[in-house]
């Protein structure tokens, strides 16, 4: 059912996600000295970052976030400057509020999110530690504790978009594909607006046990059309990075590419394009920054909070549409907005 008319959940998550932006803004100023740095020499976000001695993921989580507060800005020129209220963060300023700031430079969160700004993820590992793996070796979500645990975490969340998102996407008969679908609310609600067509739902093992779960729960709640789901989608196990994927007509890719790292995004749109049948679509949806990279606050606090757990980040998206252009895609220019700061974008693969 359309659950548009409901309240929007996005003030609970903004809440939480505030503490990552929280701790990015004192790293900032108390770690980093990012208004130190730019006082009299606005910079580039790669000269800045060259300076301070940051990668581009953490970069690209940083000063975004700083620009969405309104400390920082970026110029017509492309350089970061700061903004008059910024300016109460330089430490030769007077008065300023870099002592009060400093007040929480030791508090254990703000310590973590410095070492990690600075390494790119934490020390205890070589590329940051998340419930995504990449290259070999088994992945977290195989531990089935840990799969069942996050899955049924982020179940209320699914529950709550798939309605919504499942009524904005192309509805016609066919096969979808679900990519890393975790709990399937997405497809099932998907099958449910198109009942003729069939689903594939591509999760690693732990995952899909919890999926199919799910899915009987839903089935034995008796809301119409639900009986003949079981019989329309296939649970498949295995590694999108790797597997070969089934084809398909469309595509979703729902909060996935924000846990990986550019070149990974990039490799991810490649092997999902090559899956899509020609006049077929990609459907993203996620929480997108600016083109501009300066904001908004509450998907540079989600950025922030995947930077800390997976090893990606938000993306804009004029960077997703890059992506599809790359791999042969035609980006539509539609920008769909469903509920919880998420909003959908979508491009398609030719005919001929």
């Amino acid at each position: 059912m359309h659950t548009d008319f409901q309240p929007d959940l996005a003030p609970i998550t903004q809440h939480l996600r505030a503490m990552f932006g929280s701790r990015l803004l004192i790293a900032a100023v108390s770690h980093l000295h990012v208004f130190d740095l730019l006082a009299n020499n606005p910079l580039s976000i790669q000269q800045a970052s060259t300076s301070l001695g940051l990668a581009e993921r953490p970069a690209l989580v940083l000063f975004p976030a700083l620009c969405a507060m309104d400390l920082l800005r970026i110029d017509q020129s492309g350089k970061l400057t700061i903004t008059e209220l910024g300016h109460f963060l330089i430490q030769s300023n007077v008065p300023n509020l870099t002592g009060y700031v400093g007040l929480e430079s030791n508090d254990p969160g703000a310590l973590d999110m410095a070492i990690r700004l600075k390494n790119d993820g934490p020390l205890d590992t070589l590329q940051g530690i998340s419930f995504v793996k990449e290259g070999e070796g088994p992945s977290p979500m195989d531990d089935l504790e840990l799969a069942r645990s996050l899955t049924l975490g982020l179940a209320g969340r699914a529950r709550r978009l798939s309605p919504i998102v499942a009524s904005k996407l192309t509805k016609r008969e066919g096969h979808l594909l679900d990519v890393a679908g975790g709990t399937g609310f997405y497809t099932y609600e998907w099958l449910l607006n198109n009942p003729t067509s069939t689903a594939t739902l591509l999760d690693r093992p732990a995952v899909l046990a919890v999926a199919a779960e799910l899915l009987d729960e839903l089935v034995m709640s008796g809301r119409p059309g639900t009986e003949t789901l079981r019989e329309r989608i296939t649970f498949l196990p295995g590694d999108m990075l790797t597997d070969e994927l089934p084809k398909t007509d469309l595509l979703l890719a729902a909060s996935l590419f924000h846990d990986w790292p550019t070149p990974t995004c990039q490799r991810l749109a490649n092997r999902f394009a090559a899956a899509i049948r020609p006049g077929g679509e990609l459907w993203v949806h996620d929480a997108f920054l600016n083109d501009e990279l300066d904001g908004p606050l509450a998907v540079t606090d989600y950025s922030a909070q995947l930077f800390w757990n997976t090893k990606g980040r938000c993306y804009s998206r004029a960077e997703y549409r890059g992506w599809f252009e790359e791999v042969g895609l035609v980006p539509t220019v539609h920008n769909i907005p469903t509920q919880m700061d998420y909003g959908l974008i979508w491009a398609q693969k030719p005919s001929v």
